[in-house]
């Protein structure tokens, strides 16, 4: 290792360890909030209801698991979907995640994150992330719960060091095809490398964990987690969509190095048109 790379991983480790250590409480999406205490007030709440509010939040989905897989009951990292994270902690401990989130309510916003375009692009990077792992025979449910809080550590960043990311906001938007990149030229990590460091400390499953921390250049390491793959497109699509692209632009941004790996297309990728859960939820 060079005296360079010593000093990039000197700098992220102190970083990591200084957010990590940060009482940061992610905001959830307040509308989910309302309807998830509403549900889970009646007599009888509905599952399926529960499950697909929680599962449209970034900040709940992660209280979810966070609690699932620390619990001593379960097989801890094992879990990696909402469905299972809840059939394991029941409504009871829904009801006090829901209600841990109601307090945090007040919580006005990130500097830096549009919050409602940031919850809009999680989901549909979450429901690329579903479908493309469809297609590559991957765990659909992780994949879908790796592609919402994929960019989590973007707003912990956001929220533990706002001076430093209003800077690099000016010249790259948080959701910039170009900002993992920008991120790694200014601070030597960027938001992948936090959020896993984050699935660590809750105890996700390692594929989780592998997936995030090198998403923004999956095959590119000594890990080799296909699911990585799987979310560098579908952040790449989300991201796309968000930015509006032309085909030419569509083109020239298309990861191609990694489609190619796993057999994915630009067509194919395309082809993906996320499925609205709005509605029902």
């Amino acid at each position: 290792m060079t005296y360079e790379n010593e000093q990039r991983e000197q700098t992220l480790a102190t970083d990591l360890t200084a957010l990590l250590a940060c009482p940061i409480v992610l905001p959830s999406i307040p509308k989910v909030i309302a309807l998830l205490l509403s549900d889970l007030d009646k007599e009888e709440p509905d599952l399926k209801t529960i499950t697909q509010l929680i599962s449209t939040d970034p900040a709940l989905t992660t209280r979810l698991l966070q609690a699932a897989n620390a619990d001593t009951r379960s097989m801890s990292g094992k879990l990696s979907s909402v469905s299972e994270a809840l059939a394991m902690l029941g409504l009871p401990g829904v009801r006090v995640m829901a209600a841990q989130a109601a307090s945090a309510a007040s919580l006005k916003g990130v500097p830096g994150i549009h919050l409602q375009k940031f919850w809009s692009y999680s989901l549909n990077a979450a429901k690329f992330a579903r479908s493309l792992a469809g297609l590559t025979r991957q765990n659909q449910g992780a994949a879908f719960t790796c592609g919402l809080i994929h960019a989590i550590g973007e707003l912990v960043m956001h929220v533990g060091m706002p001076e430093a990311m209003l800077d690099l906001d000016q010249s790259c938007a948080p959701l910039d095809l170009r900002r993992d990149r920008e991120e790694f030229a200014r601070l030597g990590y960027c938001y992948a490398q936090v959020g896993a460091a984050f699935a660590r400390q809750w105890h996700f499953p390692q594929p989780m964990i592998d997936a995030l921390e090198h998403q923004y250049a999956p095959f590119e390491s000594n890990v080799y987690e296909p699911l990585a793959g799987v979310i560098h497109l579908a952040a790449w699509r989300a991201r796309a969509m968000e930015a509006k692209l032309n085909d030419k632009a569509l083109a020239v941004s298309f990861p191609s190095e990694v489609g190619e790996i796993l057999n994915l297309d630009i067509d194919l990728v395309l082809q993906q048109d996320p499925f609205d859960w709005s509605v029902q939820a």
